[in-house]
């Protein structure tokens, strides 16, 4: 059984492959025009190394190699990590990628690919940081945009995490602003990050390793929000994103037992009837 011309053109475009035209876009304005702090040689390989090892893994395991998501994560970890060592690039790359392979819990990754990589160098090495400061007001305003229009192209397949987080998390800040007595302009200071927006709109959305229910999800994005608050200031720890959104990424095998909804499928057909189909 096929489908018929109708029917493929009925099925909306892969949302990834708007992430992948807006991340490569950033990369491309950051490197020409905004002066980041990464050369060429660190992209490439990178993304190469995610690409390879992704290629590699869904040999091994015997399916289809796909390729788009492995891009989103090169093109993010390029965005985000920061580092002197190309083979502390590739290192993350790898990481991330093997990550979707060997830590699964109910035929799912566990951790955001990227995301992981992330914490896991944080941690263990001094080579390594997160870039959160190169962009500019100028870049920040066109990629808010950005990852705005992206929800609405993508039918808000989980813009209620995306949300969700983004309004405790300022709520948080602004709360405690208040409670201190600072001056407003240092929480909308702390807001208009850069690395904020990769993390809320391509990091804690990815629908592979969120709770698959609404409650589930909300539960989870506040869970970040606070965890989020806890590190940066009670902990005293930096990428206070990155160590809560770990963290709470292990709950989210057991908010799918309690809370239990549909699994997200990154093609899916338009709803409504379909033209009549074409049997070969």
């Amino acid at each position: 059984m096929t489908e018929s011309p109708a029917q493929t053109a009925r099925r909306p475009l892969d949302p990834r492959w708007f992430q992948i035209g807006a991340l490569s876009s950033l990369l491309g304005w950051g490197l020409l025009g905004l002066d980041f702090d990464l050369g060429g040689p660190q992209a490439l390989v990178t993304v190469v190394t995610a690409l390879g090892t992704q290629a590699l893994g869904d040999r091994l395991a015997g399916r289809k190699i796909e390729l788009k998501s492995a891009a989103i994560t090169g093109l993010s970890l390029c965005l985000l990590l920061r580092t002197d060592h190309l083979a502390l690039a590739a290192l993350g790359a790898l990481l991330a990628i093997a990550s979707k392979f060997l830590i699964r819990l109910g035929g799912k990754h566990v951790f955001n690919p990227a995301n992981f990589a992330l914490a896991a160098l944080v941690l263990t090495t001094d080579a390594v940081w997160v870039s959160a400061g190169q962009w500019g007001a100028t870049a920040f305003l066109g990629f808010l945009v950005v990852c705005l229009g992206l929800l609405v192209v993508q039918r808000a397949a989980r813009a209620d995490v995306s949300l969700t987080f983004l309004a405790a998390y300022s709520g948080l800040l602004f709360g405690r602003a208040v409670w201190l007595g600072d001056p407003l302009t240092i929480p909308l200071h702390q807001l208009q990050s850069g690395a904020l927006l990769l993390f809320t709109f391509f990091m804690i959305s990815d629908p592979k390793t969120t709770p698959s229910s609404r409650a589930g999800r909300l539960l989870f994005a506040l869970a970040v929000a606070f965890g989020t608050v806890l590190v940066q200031f009670e902990l005293f720890r930096p990428n206070g994103l990155i160590l809560s959104l770990v963290a709470a990424s292990l709950a989210t095998p057991l908010l799918d037992r309690l809370l239990p909804g549909p699994r997200y499928a990154w093609e899916h057909p338009r709803p409504g009837p379909l033209p009549e189909r074409s049997f070969a």
